[in-house]
């Protein structure tokens, strides 16, 4: 019975080491899990989504950035200045809140976060202030509402959750700006949706420069960058990080797009 002992006592031992590796490593993100919740919905950009284009995050026209008429401008509470740009939401039409006239039940639509709803503090929150704190909303673009909602609703209760982001082709960068003040949208980002933090790095530099939130998915740099290869390293709200070395070649030139082959 010894040897069995030592053995099971060893395969023990081994467990418990991996789980404390685990558990001091920081590049191992705890995930949340994800849970639905309540909110209400509206609907803007008309049927075919055209007012959408643009908004709060920066992406410009929805359709061109694979975006298209599945998304929502977010509530203050929700929008979180910015940070929650490109996270996706699964929605669905509350039933046990909703008039059956006006929901969908059964049906789940998923949005991608792309413009900010504006509170409006001269309308209460339960009669037009629907996007005034502390609410949570989502002013959908109509076709996405029309997924759930009959369109003389107007406004229904639904369930929400955050979902992982599903795209094609990598991470997507678009240089703006000038000599000195250096304005990076970044698109197309899968699985958390949302950056929480951006480094960029030149070619001729070994040393990181953190860049800063500048509005919605734009972050920007204080620095000389201009026609140099560039680097960058994104930190996703999940914590993951990946570096993108070299995507943007040397003798760029600003309103240039720049597609990686890198995805989270």
């Amino acid at each position: 019975m010894a040897p069995a002992r030592f053995v099971a006592g060893m395969l023990l031992a081994a467990i418990a080491s991996v789980l404390s590796v685990a558990a001091d490593n920081p590049t191992t993100p705890s995930q949340q899990p994800f849970v639905w919740q309540k909110a209400h919905a509206t609907f803007y950009g008309g049927a075919d989504a055209s007012d959408t284009m643009g908004g709060a995050c920066g992406y410009g026209n929805l359709f061109s950035e694979g975006y298209g008429t599945r998304t929502a401008a977010l509530s203050t509470v929700l929008f979180n200045d910015g940070a929650a740009c490109g996270q996706c939401y699964k929605i669905a039409c509350d039933r046990k809140r909703a008039d059956p006239l006006f929901c969908k039940p059964g049906v789940t639509v998923t949005v991608t976060a792309t413009n900010f709803c504006p509170p409006n503090d001269a309308l209460p929150n339960d009669n037009g202030g629907w996007c005034n704190p502390p609410r949570p909303h989502f002013d959908m673009a109509q076709p996405a509402w029309e997924k759930i909602g009959v369109y003389k609703g107007g406004i229904i209760p639904v369930m929400y959750q955050r979902v992982p982001c599903v795209k094609r082709g990598g991470v997507r960068f678009v240089i703006n700006g000038h000599e000195y003040f250096n304005l990076v949208l970044v698109s197309n980002v899968a699985a958390a949706g949302s950056i929480k933090s951006m480094d960029v790095k030149t070619s001729d530099s070994d040393e990181w420069t953190p860049m800063a939130r500048n509005w919605g998915a734009n972050w920007h740099s204080l620095a000389n960058l201009t026609g140099k290869m560039l680097s960058f390293r994104l930190t996703n709200s999940d914590g993951h990080t990946l570096v993108f070395n070299d995507v943007v070649p040397k003798g760029w030139n600003f309103g240039q797009s720049f597609a990686s082959k890198l995805q989270f």
